[in-house]
C-alpha cells in the first residue's frame, strides 16, 4: 500500500505538489493521472525518496521506502526507462541492480524472458529501441518481485501488441494482490488498464474514485435523431426538462430524454426517424473537463492560427 499524506513539494514560490493526499491499495490496478505538469512525476520521486518533500509523508507498507532493508522487493519502479549505461547489456544491467540487492540471478533470467527480450538480453542497451529500452525498465521495476509496482508512463514506445502486453501484465500483478500504481495522461489507455483512479492538477487533488464513479460522470446521454419530419418530433418533445440544439437540417442532438422515449414518441405520432444515436461522454472527454483548468498550455486550432 502507498499512502500520502499532506504532501508538498515547493521550489521557491512554485508549489509542484500543494498538499496532496491519497492512498493506493493493493489487489487494483491505480491510474495516476493529470496533464503535463500536474505534478506526477514530483509525486512518485517523493514516495520513492529520492526528492524530499517540503511537507508532508509518503510511505509505502507503513515506512519510509529507505526505511525497508530491501527496497527493490517493497517497491519497483520504473521513472526514466532511458537510465542505462548504453554500453551495458539488459543482462549485465540487471544483473548489477540483482547483485547489489542480493536478487538471486535466476531471477534476472526470468524478467528478462517475462518481457520479451531474453532473446537480446546480451546485447548492447544503447541500440535499442525506445520500445525495447521501456520494456528493460519494466523488468528493472520486476525484478525484486516487489508487492508494489510503480511505474511512470509505462506504455510511452511500446506498439499496440506491447501496450496490450503491459496491460494485460499489470492487472494480472494486481489479481495476485500487489499494489499497482500508474502514472499517465493517457486516459483513453488507463480506461482500459484502472480500476481506480487518482486525478491531479496544478500539484492538487482533483477527484479520488473509482472507475465505476469515473463513468457515472459521463452519464447524462443525449441523442442524435435524424428525420425528414425533425420540425414536427421537435414540437412534441419540447419539455422544461428537454434541451434540443439543431446540427444541421433535419438532425438535432436531444438532452432529457432517452433514446428509447424518444422513439416511443416518433412510433406513436407516425413520424419516420432515418436514424437515433445515443451518445455518451467518454471517460477521456470527462477526463479533459475536470483537467481544464489545470493544463498549462493550450494549442490553437489550424483555424484560430489562420483567422
Amino acid at each position: 500500500m502507498i499512502e500520502v499524506t499532506n504532501l508538498t513539494k515547493a521550489y521557491g514560490e512554485t508549489l509542484a505538489v500543494d498538499n496532496l493526499s491519497f492512498t493506493v491499495q493493493p489487489g487494483i490496478v491505480t491510474g495516476f493521472l493529470g496533464p503535463n505538469g500536474a505534478g506526477k512525476s514530483t509525486s512518485m520521486r517523493m514516495i520513492l525518496g529520492l526528492d524530499a518533500p517540503t511537507s508532508g509523508t509518503a510511505t509505502v507498507g507503513g515506512r519510509n521506502l529507505a526505511d525497508h532493508a530491501l527496497p527493490l522487493s517493497s517497491l519497483g519502479f520504473l521513472l526514466e526507462a532511458g537510465a542505462v549505461h548504453p554500453s551495458r547489456s539488459a543482462y549485465d544491467h540487471l544483473r548489477a541492480l540483482a547483485v547489489t540487492n542480493g536478487i538471486s540471478t535466476a531471477r534476472v533470467d526470468h524478467v528478462l524472458d517475462l518481457v520479451g527480450l531474453g532473446d537480446v538480453a546480451k546485447r548492447r542497451s544503447g541500440g535499442f529501441s525506445l520500445g525495447m529500452g521501456q520494456r528493460l525498465g519494466i523488468a528493472a521495476a520486476l525484478l525484486g518481485d516487489p508487492e508494489v509496482v510503480m511505474l511512470d508512463e509505462p506504455v510511452n514506445g511500446l506498439d499496440p501488441e506491447g501496450i496490450l502486453w503491459i496491460r494485460h501484465l499489470l492487472q494480472d500483478l494486481a489479481k495476485e494482490g500487489r499494489t499497482v500504481f500508474v502514472s499517465s495522461h493517457l486516459m483513453s489507455e488507463m480506461e482500459l488498464m484502472a480500476e481506480h483512479f487518482v486525478i491531479i492538477g496544478q500539484g492538487r487533488l482533483i477527484e479520488d474514485v473509482s472507475a465505476d464513479d469515473l463513468r457515472a460522470m459521463a452519464a447524462g446521454e443525449t441523442t442524435q435523431v435524424r428525420s425528414d419530419q425533425i420540425d414536427d418530433l421537435v414540437a412534441l418533445m419540447r419539455g422544461d426538462e428537454v434541451e434540443i440544439t439543431s446540427q444541421e437540417r433535419g438532425v438535432v442532438r436531444v438532452a432529457g430524454l432517452t433514446s428509447t422515449e424518444i422513439g416511443v414518441l416518433a412510433r406513436d405520432n407516425d413520424i419516420a426517424l432515418a436514424s437515433l444515436v445515443p451518445e455518451r461522454r467518454s471517460l477521456e472527454e470527462v477526463f479533459m473537463a475536470l483537467t481544464h483548468d489545470s493544463v498549462q498550455y493550450h494549442g490553437g486550432t489550424h483555424t484560430e492560427l489562420a483567422a
